[in-house]
């Protein structure tokens, strides 16, 4: 690449390579990828504000599949989260229900009791 373009890349936040001493820029291993994306994708035809974009969501996602990697962590660490004794089902009404391993939601009583006082039943 053309010296010219590689500082054109910094000025638009594409790349930021590190520095040296005298500002020399120094590209790592990953910035001579993301370099090589760039090119790649600018002689499919995208703009520079399109590369832009799809190089900020590419970071993103990454970020994303860290913090999955986080939580799934975090969550394998609590004491009995592996083999929870409690699972949430779809009550019959449409409502969330927690039930114990194994078990289904039971169907709420239609039944209508009516007691009237001083009578007695047979």
């Amino acid at each position: 690449m053309h010296p010219q373009t590689l500082r054109q890349y910094d000025r638009l936040g594409l790349v930021t390579p590190s520095r040296a001493a005298g500002r020399a820029r120094r590209y790592s291993q990953k910035d001579v990828s993301t370099l090589r994306e760039i090119q790649r994708l600018s002689q499919a035809g995208v703009s520079l504000e399109g590369i832009r974009r799809i190089l900020d969501l590419e970071n993103q996602v990454s970020a994303l599949q860290s913090r999955i990697l986080e939580l799934a962590a975090e969550l394998a660490a609590r004491p009995g989260s592996a083999n929870s004794s409690r699972v949430f089902a779809a009550g019959l009404a449409g409502d969330v229900v927690t039930l114990a391993r194994g078990q289904r939601p039971r169907p709420r009583s239609q039944a209508l009791v009516v007691w009237r006082p001083g009578r007695s039943s047979h």
